[in-house]
């Protein structure tokens, strides 16, 4: 399997209607749907470290899915 791509759309917590998306490295080893499954925990993580933006949804992709 290639690697999955974690996309996280993210908004300001001061300004929600200010969002954009950020891309984690997810796994190489589980499918699209285990990685929207699993992800909870690394979007969690990662708004602990961004305390400034919060999650609004997200979504699994193969890096080559982009073009």
């Amino acid at each position: 399997m290639n690697a999955i791509d974690l996309i996280i759309t993210v908004c300001a917590v001061l300004s929600p209607a200010t969002c954009e998306e950020t891309r984690l490295a997810y796994s190489e080893s589980v499918s699209l749907q285990q990685c929207v499954m699993g992800a909870p925990p690394y979007i969690a993580q990662w708004v602990g470290e961004h305390p400034k933006w919060t999650a609004v949804r997200w979504r699994c992709e193969l890096p080559h899915s982009r073009a």
